[in-house]
Parts: structure tokens; C-alpha cells; sequence
């Protein structure tokens, strides 16, 4: 790495006003001097008050040619960002050219998919003999029946159910509630669960409405369901990465595989469209309950 203009000064920056660690401070600096790099490598020379937006549009033009990742290309711009937000707070600049430097659009890998053989492997997996056997598989048909996100779940509370109709309410991201179907096979494994096992637990105060408790009669953690669809995974040999979040997206999938409606699925998993600001219309819920009965696998 090359000693650049203004290279300890902005070190300085990074490590006392950003307080970033040894290891970003490196990277931050390695990737502005591929800048000065650049310009070597051309013939020209780099006055670092006068280069333009053009200039930087072609530093990584020319990086791209060379074969640089998208995700390499976009920590690179995020150096830049820095260092001539930097400059611009010492004054030693009068007109940021990395205002308009746009990171690549980056290639998003896709979780793996369960299939229904797989969910119900499963979920048969759980030894329901064990005490936390009858909760865990309430959770599976949850968060494969619902598509919840994991803290969604963990934070789901008796009031919130609503058997009769079949529908939970959910707090999401942001504290914003959504009303989401639920299987009757769902709702089975819960009542068992409420009515057979956690009416024995002592629970601490505070804890008297959440569905999902652990042992000593608390909320269940996130990292309790993390592991307890690990050991799954390992139990039955099953050669996937898999996470909570695993069966939100194959419930996602599922459905729309099947033909349901795509708002209807991006009501129930409380997403908005990245693509546009337009708001989902609310859908009502007898709309959605024939949504999840028709297309859901396990209903």
C-alpha cells in the first residue's frame, strides 16, 4: 500500500472520529491508495483537489475491466466516500466528486429453499416426548405456516392469537402490526403446547403472555431457536445451511410457487416492495385465509 497524500491524517480520522476497528482502518486506506495506484499506472498525475466526478466514474470503470467484484467494487466507493468526506471536513476540498459515485448493484444469494419433504423431516425430527418437544414443534409450524421473522415469533403473544378466526396479529420491523392467517395445524400444536406443557412452568414475571418460554419461564431467545433448528438439520443429515429465516423465505416460496396472489404474500410477510414506493393496499383477512387454505402446503 502506497503512502498517499494525506494518508496518516486520514488514518487518524478513522481510528479517533469514526472509531473504526484496526482491520477497517487497514481496508479503508488500502482501497483509497488504489486511486493513487491507478493514476500511476496511466502516467498521470493526481491532484486530489481538483479531480471530478468523471475521473472517479473511469477509477472504477477501470477496476471493473480488471475483473474487481461488484462487492469489491462497492467497499472501494465506500473508502472513497470516506476520504473525501474526509477532505471536505478538513477544508482542504471545496466540492465532494464522490457525491455522485453510485456503488454496483450487487448479486444478492438467495437462502436455500426447504422442500415440503424436508419441513416435514423436519418437524418429525422433534422428539415430542421431551418437554420442549410440543413447543418446538409448535415454532416449526409457525414459522413455516407464517412466515414469521425469528424475533416475531419470539415476541408473539397469547392475546395475539385469535383461534376463531384463525389469525394472529404480528409486530414487525418498526413496531408495525399486521394481521397474518394461521393453519388449524399450527393452531393445534400451540393449544397442546399451552394446555399440556407450558400450564406446568413456573413463570417469572413479564413473561405471563408470551406463547414461547423456555425452562425457567422466560421469553425464548432468538439464538434458542437458531439452535434448535441446527440440531434438526443435523439430526436428519439434512446438506443445507439453514436458519429461521429459511422457512420464512420457503414459505414465501411455496406459495407463489403454487399460484397465490404476490401481495397477498408480501402482506403476510410484512414487506414493503424495493422496487417501488407504493403501498400494499391492506388485504382483507378473509382474502388472506384463502390465500394461506388454498396454496399453503401443511394447511
Amino acid at each position: 500500500m502506497i503512502n498517499y497524500p494525506y494518508h496518516n491524517a486520514f488514518k487518524a480520522y478513522l481510528k479517533l472520529e469514526r472509531g473504526l476497528s484496526e482491520n477497517s482502518i487497514d481496508a479503508y486506506l488500502n482501497d483509497v491508495s488504489k486511486l493513487f495506484q491507478y493514476y500511476e499506472v496511466i502516467g498521470e498525475e493526481l491532484n486530489i483537489k481538483n479531480i471530478t466526478d468523471n475521473n472517479l466514474h473511469e477509477f472504477i470503470t477501470w477496476l471493473s475491466q480488471l475483473g474487481m467484484l461488484a462487492n469489491t467494487q462497492a467497499r472501494v466507493i465506500s473508502g472513497l466516500k470516506s476520504f473525501f468526506n474526509y477532505l471536505m471536513l478538513e477544508d482542504l476540498i471545496t466540492i465532494d466528486p464522490s457525491q455522485q459515485l453510485d456503488s454496483p448493484k450487487l448479486s444478492r444469494k438467495l437462502p436455500d429453499i426447504l422442500n415440503v419433504t424436508e419441513i416435514n423431516a423436519l418437524i418429525d425430527a422433534v422428539d415430542a416426548s421431551r418437554p420442549e418437544g410440543m413447543r418446538n414443534k409448535a415454532i416449526l409450524e409457525v414459522l413455516y405456516g407464517c412466515g414469521l421473522r425469528v424475533t416475531e415469533l419470539i415476541t408473539l403473544r397469547i392475546s395475539d392469537l385469535n383461534p376463531t378466526q384463525e389469525y394472529i396479529k404480528v409486530t414487525g420491523k418498526g413496531n408495525k402490526e399486521r394481521i397474518v392467517p394461521i393453519g388449524e395445524t399450527a393452531l393445534k400444536f400451540i393449544d397442546i403446547y399451552l394446555s399440556q406443557v407450558r400450564i406446568h412452568l413456573v413463570i417469572k414475571k413479564g413473561n405471563e403472555d408470551y406463547i414461547f418460554l423456555n425452562r425457567l419461564g422466560t421469553r425464548l431467545s432468538r439464538i434458542s431457536v437458531f439452535t434448535m433448528i441446527k440440531t434438526l438439520a443435523i439430526a436428519i443429515g439434512l446438506q443445507k445451511n439453514i436458519s429461521p429465516h429459511t422457512f420464512r423465505h420457503s414459505f414465501a416460496t411455496h406459495l407463489i410457487e403454487g399460484g397465490a396472489d404476490l401481495r397477498a404474500v408480501q402482506e403476510m410477510l410484512g414487506h414493503s416492495s424495493i422496487t417501488t414506493t407504493e403501498v400494499y393496499t391492506h388485504l382483507d383477512k378473509d382474502y388472506l385465509r384463502g390465500v394461506i387454505t388454498q396454496f399453503h402446503p401443511r394447511t
